[in-house]
């Protein structure tokens, strides 16, 4: 038999909340996950969600589309991109990431099952 599920990401199973500037909303279906991020101007992996994940750095893969606004992203070995609207990206963990000038920066990420939870 065939497994039909949706859901409006409007109407997410979850939200969280960064420590300030912006949020995610996350849902999942079975064994797939999807979160909206939104970075508010000002945000950044290190003041934003460090706090919560209890990392050096983020840990989480993500892959995904931004929709608007741009986000710059830092490895740990020190490579650096920046993701605007239609890119489609590939984030491997040990990152940092913030928010590149005045409009919010979304994006559609299949990476966030576990993204700004507390670790275990």
């Amino acid at each position: 038999m065939s497994r039909l599920e949706t859901r409006n990401i409007d109407v997410a199973h979850e939200t969280r909340k960064f420590q300030a500037n912006g949020h995610v909303d996350v849902v999942t279906l079975g064994d797939f996950t999807l979160g909206r991020e939104t970075f508010q101007p000002g945000w950044r992996w290190s003041n934003d969600v460090k706090p919560i994940a209890g990392t050096a750095s983020c840990m989480a893969r993500h892959t995904g589309i931004c929709v608007s606004g741009q986000l710059t992203v830092r490895s740990d070995d020190d490579t650096e991109t920046t993701v605007g609207p239609g890119d489609v990206f590939v984030i491997e963990p040990g990152h940092d990431a913030w928010t590149l000038g005045d409009e919010p920066c979304v994006m559609f990420d299949t990476g966030v099952a576990a993204y700004a939870k507390p670790a275990p």
